[in-house]
């Protein structure tokens, strides 16, 4: 029989309740006007979203249902519609660069990341994949979050609370370098996932390896190619996670308007690289795929077989070389000469291929 104490309704994932009913004080709120360009405001009881055309009174929203459509003094007509965590990520303060909505969501799918997971990552920035991996824990989860400035974590930790409308119960944060502090508060073994942004995750690859579980996931947010290579390079001689995986997303929206339905002009094209690895159980040896080698792999016979009659080109002769080396260089002297000189000319080179011809015995009587 199921205890009514312990229905979702009653005890909601934490964030949830501010996420349902009626707009309350205190609540970010996007308003849309009718050309679609909208603002995020915090409620606030006596306050006014004030534009050239007119203020809307904050009260007129509060005790609202979400997706109403209020007019402001002026009549000008306003969506009212709770932030999506993607409108949120791309608005809120940031101290530093955010990781995008489209690579948080591969992070946690691609990533694996599952409720009551315990998650570390390194590299809080503004507490946006935080959030994202917060979701994806709940509240019986947790996060363990790493960040070596000070200012950065205190941003994060403002943006957490604004979005879950208080600390996150899965949430801890600690102060210093990653390779350095999770081998002191992790046990070996204790991680299902680690999620690294950061410039030089190849620095942490025995951390990694210390504290992931058999068979957990490690993903990397890069920027760059280089680091890309040296993360996948590290991690492949490394030898105790399985092969390295890597790729980018690009999101393309388009424009629907009666017929007119094209891509958009604009698109969010790169942000970064993912790359993710699997832990292997200790003593286990990574397989080692079988790939084309590289042009420093290369056998003597390897070598010797690219040649061109190898890969089906035809031979030229020498003779041909050299009638079309006479040909390039009489059609540049051609048009500078009178037509009868020219025809002398020709009428020369033919003469001399015919000498040097019976010369080398390569006419076309010679049998050869």
């Amino acid at each position: 029989m199921n205890n009514p104490a312990s229905s979702p309704a009653e005890n909601p994932p934490h964030g949830a309740a501010s996420r349902r009913g009626p707009f309350r004080p205190g609540e970010r709120v996007q308003l849309t006007d009718e050309k679609g360009r909208m603002n995020t405001v915090t409620l606030t009881p006596g306050g006014a979203f004030h534009t050239h055309k007119g203020f809307l009174l904050h009260d007129t929203i509060i005790g609202q249902p979400e997706g109403t459509v209020l007019p402001n003094t002026t009549g000008q007509l306003y969506q009212t519609l709770r932030p999506l965590l993607s409108d949120f990520v791309l608005s809120m303060p940031r101290g530093a660069a955010v990781v995008y909505p489209k690579d948080a969501a591969q992070i946690v799918t691609m990533g694996d990341i599952f409720p009551g997971a315990r998650v570390v990552e390194a590299g809080v920035g503004s507490g946006a994949l935080s959030i994202s991996l917060l979701r994806a824990v709940g509240d019986a989860g947790y996060l363990h979050s790493f960040e070596r400035r000070p200012e950065f974590a205190e941003i994060a930790k403002g943006n957490v609370e604004t979005i879950f409308g208080g600390p996150h119960p899965a949430w801890r944060v600690t102060l210093g370098d990653f390779q350095e502090q999770v081998l002191v508060e992790e046990e070996p073994g204790s991680v299902d996932r680690v999620v690294l942004d950061m410039l030089a995750p190849w620095e942490c690859l025995d951390a990694v390896a210390t504290v992931l579980a058999p068979g957990g996931v490690w993903i990397n947010y890069v920027a760059t190619v280089t680091q890309l290579s040296r993360t996948a390079e590290a991690i492949r001689a490394d030898g105790r996670f399985t092969e390295p995986e890597a790729w980018e997303s690009m999101v393309r929206g388009w424009h629907l308007e009666g017929l007119a339905v094209r891509p958009d002009h604009r698109m969010v094209a790169h942000t970064g690289f993912l790359l993710t690895a699997r832990r292997l159980a200790d003593g286990a040896t990574g397989l080692v795929q079988k790939r084309r080698p590289s042009k420093t792999d290369f056998s003597d016979e390897d070598l010797n077989a690219w040649t061109p009659q190898a890969v089906g080109e035809r031979e030229v002769s020498d003779k041909r070389l050299r009638r079309v080396a006479r040909d390039a260089s009489s059609t540049i002297q051609r048009g500078a000469l009178p037509p009868e000189e020219a025809q002398a000319r020709r009428d020369a080179e033919k003469e001399a291929e015919k000498d040097t011809e019976k010369e080398t015995g390569t006419g076309a009587g010679s049998g050869l």
